[in-house]
């Protein structure tokens, strides 16, 4: 494949998670104005990832008529794997290594990165300014580049669930609380999906995309931009964690989908302080879950550390 801008990648997954999820057939008519509201993006990128998909022979294209399924849903997998497997920059993910175990250093240079990790300096820039954006490195004029407190201990992990427990069921009580009524029925379509099975074939990627777009469904509907910020920087954050766990821990992705149907439920009956418990109740038992991981266990003995002057 060749290689993909962040936008063009985060689309097209987003349209093979979608044709996966609505369980399309082989000859579906798949119109760009459809998707561009599904996904919630601007026609442009959704035009190009289409022409690009064709190419990979995902859909057929008439000029007169626009884009058609050439395979059924079930057979996408490979294609949902790959585009995955191409999303992330290899430097970025060395990077998020190194600081997940603790081995990045607390302060370091681009000279010194570029020299350690064999890269050029523009494609370094472009990586560190896409961490400083998600939060977990930030540039001191004169000094370098400095670690930020991230999710890379029991502790901190610990702690984000703590907050999170703490502030998004609280925001289904909010008095500027506004359901959306069509999002929140096409998300419950996408969890009842990987709940039903769906885990089985998602890849860690877009099982962690579904989770958390979830969570940041709900702080939108809180009302209060504040709760939504605060919930997209924790999912950033985590995100370096919980996607290598979505690797390994799949049935648990099943509950908490199931969960994730129950608390839409109450929302659109109207139960804002059920669903508020319920998801007090389903982030407790993720942060039970998930804590007692080893995943911040320390590599093996020869693995090659950082070593930075």
């Amino acid at each position: 494949m060749m290689n993909l801008t962040p936008l063009q990648s985060r689309i097209m997954r987003e349209i093979v998670s979608y044709v996966r999820r609505e369980q399309l057939s082989l000859g579906t008519h798949v119109a760009e104005s459809q998707l561009a509201k599904a996904l919630n993006s601007s026609r442009s990128p959704v035009k190009f990832a289409l022409g690009f998909l064709a190419q990979q022979g995902m859909f057929t294209h008439d000029k007169n008529r626009g884009f058609f399924l050439a395979q059924n849903a079930c057979d996408l997998e490979s294609l949902a794997e790959q585009l995955s497997a191409k999303s992330e920059d290899p430097i970025y993910q060395q990077l998020a290594e190194l600081r997940l175990t603790n081995k990045l250093p607390e302060m370091f240079t681009e000279i010194e990165l570029m020299r350690e990790l064999g890269v050029s300096r523009p494609i370094l820039r472009n990586v560190l300014t896409r961490i400083q954006q998600e939060g977990w490195l930030e540039f001191r004029a004169g000094q370098g580049w400095r670690t930020l407190p991230a999710i890379d201990s029991i502790d901190a992990y610990r702690e984000s669930y703590a907050l999170r427990i703490m502030i998004e069921p609280a925001g289904l009580l909010s008095e500027a609380f506004d359901i959306d009524r069509k999002r929140l029925e096409e998300c419950r379509k996408q969890h009842l999906y990987i709940a039903q099975g769906g885990f089985l074939t998602m890849t860690p990627l877009e099982l962690f995309e579904a989770n958390s777009a979830f969570h940041e469904l709900l702080a939108l509907c809180s009302g209060n931009r504040f709760l939504l910020q605060t919930v997209r920087r924790l999912n950033q954050l985590r995100r370096l964690v919980e996607y290598r766990q979505a690797q390994k821990k799949r049935s648990q992705r099943q509950s908490h989908s199931e969960e994730h149907v129950e608390i839409i439920d109450l929302l659109l009956e109207g139960d804002r302080l059920g669903a508020a418990n319920k998801l007090r109740l389903h982030i407790e038992r993720a942060k039970a879950d998930k804590v007692q991981s080893d995943i911040f266990s320390l590599p093996p003995a020869n693995e090659k550390e950082m070593q930075l002057p």
